[in-house]
């Protein structure tokens, strides 16, 4: 059977999904993750739900744990800057080897991905857009747009009536 685009697509966003799984251990139950590509510029970054609580990929630890642990340990994150770098940078992949995928069947790249990844249920949700969000504005940048995000689901005032 000959893959399509839309298998390679969901490929690589699945293995997006994995390495930020494999970051928290397996331990959250929702993963937010933000990719963008503007004029030859890709952003990735992620962000976490751990037992209710919306915490970035740097504060791992501040969740409280209600005592979970991994042996007669308790539960610690390892959030250095190396294994941050490392989820960064395999996400960056990610995108760019989906752009590739665009170019060879003659797709249009999404300008933004937001992907929610629901742990316990396994289920993939993603939001795409393909105008320019930030390009042409002379303040915003792709972090602030991640930003806004995060204090969207952490607030739990999701735009357009959507509950992740």
């Amino acid at each position: 059977m000959n893959k399509v685009f839309e298998d390679y697509f969901s490929r690589l966003q699945a293995d997006m999904v994995a390495i930020c799984l494999e970051y928290v251990e397996n331990e959250a139950e929702d993963i937010y993750i933000y990719c963008s590509y503007e004029p030859e510029m890709y952003v990735f970054d992620v962000f976490f739900k751990i037992n209710n609580q919306v915490v970035y990929k740097h504060n791992l630890n501040d969740a409280s744990f209600s005592g979970k642990s991994v042996g007669n340990k308790a539960l610690v994150y390892d959030t250095s800057e190396q294994r941050q770098e490392a989820v960064l940078d395999i996400g960056i992949e990610n995108l760019e080897k989906i752009h590739e995928k665009c170019k060879e069947y003659g797709r249009e790249m999404p300008t933004e991905i937001k992907l929610h990844y629901n742990v316990k249920q396994n289920s993939l949700k993603g939001k795409y857009r393909y105008d320019l969000v930030y390009s042409n504005d002379d303040e915003l940048l792709p972090d602030d747009i991640f930003d806004l995000w995060f204090e969207e689901v952490k607030s739990g005032n999701q735009s357009n009536g959507n509950s992740w």
